[in-house]
């Protein structure tokens, strides 16, 4: 007779513009390393192809969100997101995923661990990872989740039903504040950055200044080995002013490259995370970046405040990366360093509040967001922070993960 074969069920679900395996916390190991393990198997790591597991060959595709009921009064559900890696058998709980969020509200409905209350339902979440909140609003018409409708997100085909994604009390989400250093610019080696977590910790630089136009291709940035190079010697100097300490062998920072827009948004963006380049841009470190955009006098600020949308889109993205926000700024990295957030807006009122909307341009089209920005002196607060996404499911069954030995670490060949 035969051995039974053990398997999980898992539904896969497209986040946003990623994609990943949802499980229950109860149907994986309680231990953390005995959980880990299981999963790569289940995604089939470390493999560059993940040809035995159900990964999809790429950090977008390599995801994994653990969810249960929560016994927080603030929340429905405990969502634990988990970045298998492709090609090397670790997995990490550093940092959440917004892509893969988008998702948690429609599993928890589809699982029973939320009911359904009316047209849209909210799905009060908190994220493990960093103990922030979200709520997703998930259109739930006769008490079932809808997946089809009318909105487009850039980056996915087609069009999908409108789920809307609010975050809560994500500043400082794994660094110890939303601006670590206190400062809207800090000097990395000669260079202009804003260094900030709202939900992701971003280091956003200008890309002329790294002697890119920021509208390069991800494959062409990720060929400049020059670049990658130099992008990676600055995360490890932001690593340690943002209080993350060696960030050689993790994930974050991110790192954020921008220029003028080019198709009528805000800015134009290009994402490390931290060594592939995004085909387009996370969720929260969307948030992030439109954060920084929002503050006065930020890098990302210098080029939203420089020029208009309608003026910029106007123009050929050869033309306006030829005007750097240091000369926007007309000041030096070194000098900008030195200034805290009182000196930035001391021309404006003592007091600032406002609501910015901020389209992010990425390689494959945009992201829409709000943020909700208080300047008072030395003291920035951001209040609500919402973008609009969209899920959908794509498999609702058992996954069966390979029964390798334990000491398994070897890719397989060819």
């Amino acid at each position: 007779m035969s051995a039974v074969r053990a398997g999980i069920p898992v539904l896969i679900m497209r986040g946003g513009t990623s994609k990943g395996a949802y499980f229950r916390a109860g149907d994986l190991p309680a231990d953390p390393a005995e959980r880990d393990r299981l999963l790569l198997r289940v995604m089939g790591s470390p493999d560059p192809r993940q040809i035995d597991g159900i990964g999809g060959a790429h950090p977008l595709t390599s995801k994994v969100a653990v969810l249960s009921r929560s016994d927080d009064p603030e929340a429905d559900i405990d969502y634990l997101f988990l970045q298998v890696q492709v090609d090397q058998p670790r997995v990490s709980a550093e940092q959440p995923c917004g892509n893969i969020l988008a998702g948690v509200g429609p599993f928890a409905l589809e699982r029973g661990l939320v009911e359904p209350t009316g047209e849209v339902t909210p799905v009060r979440i908190r994220m493990v990872n960093t103990g922030a909140y979200a709520v997703v609003h998930v259109p739930t018409p006769d008490g079932v989740v809808e997946y089809a409708g009318t909105t487009a997100l850039s980056g996915v085909p087609g069009t999908a039903a409108r789920l809307v994604v609010e975050f809560r009390d994500t500043a400082g989400s794994v660094a110890p504040a939303l601006l670590p250093t206190g400062r809207i610019v800090d000097d990395l080696d000669g260079t202009a950055a804003t260094l900030i977590d709202n939900g992701m910790p971003i280091v956003v630089l200008n890309a002329a200044d790294l002697g890119v136009t920021g509208y390069e291709s991800p494959k062409d940035l990720e060929a400049d080995e020059a670049l990658r190079e130099r992008v990676e010697k600055l995360r490890l100097i932001a690593g340690h002013l943002m209080g993350l300490g060696d960030v050689a062998a993790t994930t974050v920072p991110k790192m954020c490259l921008v220029a003028p827009p080019a198709n009528g948004g805000s800015l134009s963006t290009r994402m490390f995370i931290p060594h592939r380049v995004h085909q387009s841009i996370g969720v929260l470190a969307a948030v992030s970046v439109a954060t920084a955009a929002a503050l006065p006098g930020s890098v990302a600020a210098a080029y939203v405040a420089a020029e208009s949308p309608a003026h910029v889109a106007a123009e050929s993205p050869a033309h306006v990366a030829a005007e750097s926000p240091a000369h926007v700024a007309t000041e030096s990295p070194a000098h900008i360093a030195k200034k805290s957030t009182a000196d930035v807006v001391e021309h404006s009122v003592a007091r600032e509040s406002h609501s910015t909307e901020v389209r992010i341009e990425h390689p494959t089209g945009w992201y829409d967001t709000v943020i909700d920005v208080t300047v008072d002196g030395d003291d920035v607060k951001v209040g609500r922070s919402a973008v609009v996404s969209t899920a959908r499911l794509l498999l609702d069954g058992i996954v069966y993960p390979a029964e390798y030995p334990a000491s398994r670490g070897e890719t397989p060949d060819d």
